[in-house]
């Protein structure tokens, strides 16, 4: 059964971690849900991600930007701006990824910062915040068969350096996907 995929507005923390930036963009282009962001949303995570990797260049986290609106052309949300004054979040600075979730009608925000995004003011939106583990692996049981091609995708595209089946799941177990890894435990001899 095929699902019509929904908005998703993707936080900055769940973008910072190149494998599940990736596994997020191998499952939009799949279908099965449609990624939101914005510019400031990029900035933020490629700014953290330069403070704490100096091996990487702004010009390389430029070209993965590039690459991420080039593949997902309407993931990019503008117009949001003028709501963010009229939002109360616990962390200010998140005000406009809720912004940009009402904006794009996403139904969720995924995100490891859970505590910012309060259950109840959301609700009053129709958005939820989910943890990306949550978030996948609800996706591999919406369609098993589109997201096990998106992971196996993934996993051989992986060259430098390759990565066998079971170094791949380890790797989604470091940035807390125990579900996901779950989910795809069983089908790890086709990944």
């Amino acid at each position: 059964m095929t699902h019509s995929p929904y908005p998703a507005l993707l936080d900055a923390c769940v973008l910072y971690p190149a494998r599940l930036r990736d596994l997020l963009m191998h499952l939009g282009l799949r279908g099965l849900y449609q990624p939101k962001w914005t510019a400031q949303i990029h900035e933020e995570w490629k700014r953290n991600l330069l403070v704490n990797r100096r091996d990487l260049q702004a010009e390389q986290l430029d070209r993965v930007h590039a690459l991420m609106d080039k593949a997902m052309p309407d993931a990019n949300v503008i117009g949001h701006e003028q709501l963010v004054d009229s939002i109360r979040l616990p962390d200010q600075d998140d005000r406009h990824v809720l912004a940009a979730a009402i904006i794009a009608n996403a139904e969720v925000i995924v995100t490891y910062n859970l505590k910012d995004f309060p259950v109840d003011y959301l609700s009053t939106f129709g958005i939820e915040a989910i943890h990306p583990d949550d978030f996948v692996s609800d996706l591999i049981d919406l369609n098993h068969a589109l997201a096990l091609e998106a992971v196996t995708n993934l996993r051989q595209a992986l060259k430098n350096p390759p990565m066998t089946a079971d170094s791949f799941l380890a790797s989604l177990t470091q940035i807390e996907m125990a579900k996901t890894v779950k989910a795809l435990e069983d089908y790890k001899f086709i990944l």
